[in-house]
């Protein structure tokens, strides 16, 4: 009945028609000119992340059948046309916004999932196709939601599809709700970033902890290659649910050293022994933290020393450790000091109780 109402009035009143179809035309060209405009802006500042940006990079992927569809709407405000004619134009800018708008929403949401898994190390692994399932599922649920309003708009009773819809997805989600998991468990490591490819991590394994290099990040699982040279494949969502230890950006390793003496050493001579490490610790050119006794053990007395290695490179960080290891070793046999080591000692008893020493007696000489 617009429709009608509206070819009868193209008829009937030509030179209005045309200078609507004429000022809708200029306001497309202005609108066309924005956007490249606002595309040309995006461009310039690409990288930059802001919400402006972001937002002209959108408005610069519009699409010309908007642009058309609103300039029509912006016209007819300011000119008198027939209701027919406003009707229809109304109709189709609210099936416009609503597509144009879907396409913005899944661009969006895309676009800052692809940042993230580019930032995550997503080149060259598996997570490149967490992103394309990502896309996939967002554009199917846009899209969706999108025709459902469409079809509502065109007078369609859309109860029913919605209810279908729902119950579908309830249902899909039950059956496929452990690869899910892992899917958004892929996605929590897009976007939170708790370790990258390259990465040296540390997780709790069914044998106890394990340390090792992140390889690869898939869809469903992380493959990560332990210090000891396996591979090991653990789920994303298994992963995440436990406490890990990131390595990556470590500068400064701290290192712990506990040495244990013999009884028999000096008291002057243990008591200068923390002065003694932190001497050879200076002279490696590591940073001293602290020296010092920290008990009396089963058969030794008990020191602990700590100092750090600025360096990024665990191996490097391990050189250290030896090193001030081994300096304090000879520095200990230069001044006789001996390392403590497990001992016991015997007593035999007579029957009464009383020790008994365990080499015969000599009697006095006369």
């Amino acid at each position: 009945m617009q429709f009608d109402s509206t070819v009868q009035w193209i008829r009937s009143d030509l030179q209005a028609a045309l200078l609507l179809v004429g000022l809708t035309a200029l306001v497309a060209v202005a609108l066309v000119a924005l956007r490249g405009w606002l595309k040309r802006f995006a461009a310039a500042r690409k990288g930059a992340g802001t919400w402006l940006v972001i937002g002209c990079e959108l408005i610069g992927r519009t699409s010309m059948w908007f642009i058309v569809v609103l300039a029509a709407r912006l016209v007819i405000r300011f000119m008198p046309v027939p209701h027919g004619v406003a009707a229809t134009v109304h109709f189709l800018f609210v099936i416009a916004v609503t597509l144009q708008g879907a396409i913005w929403l899944r661009t969006l949401i895309v676009d800052l999932v692809e940042q993230r898994a580019a930032g995550a190390g997503a080149h060259g692994s598996n997570l490149g196709s967490a992103v394309n399932i990502v896309r996939l599922l967002v554009s199917v649920v846009v899209f969706s939601v999108a025709t459902i309003l469409v079809l509502d708009n065109l007078g369609v009773n859309v109860t029913g599809l919605v209810a279908g819809l729902g119950v579908g997805g309830i249902a899909i989600g039950l059956a496929a709700q452990g690869i899910f998991s892992d899917l958004f468990a892929a996605l929590s490591i897009i976007f939170d970033r708790p370790f990258r490819v390259g990465d040296v991590i540390t997780y709790d394994g069914k044998e106890g902890p394990v340390t090792g290099t992140v390889e690869e990040i898939g869809l469903k699982s992380t493959r990560i290659r332990a210090l000891t040279g396996e591979l090991r494949i653990i789920g994303n969502a298994m992963l995440l649910e436990q406490e890990l230890t990131n390595y990556a950006g470590r500068s400064v390793y701290r290192q712990k050293l506990s040495i244990g003496v013999t009884y028999q050493t000096p008291a002057d001579l243990a008591d200068h022994i923390p002065e003694l490490m932190e001497t050879e610790v200076e002279r490696g050119g590591y940073r001293f933290v602290r020296a010092a006794f920290v008990g009396f053990g089963a058969s030794s007395l008990d020191y602990e020393l700590e100092f750090e290695v600025e360096t990024v490179d665990g191996l490097e960080a391990q050189r250290g450790f030896q090193q001030v290891a081994l300096a304090i070793f000879r520095a200990f046999n230069e001044r006789g000091i001996d390392f403590a080591y497990p001992t016991q000692i015997n007593f035999t008893a007579a029957p009464d109780g009383k020790p008994v020493m365990p080499w015969p007696e000599r009697e006095a000489a006369e």
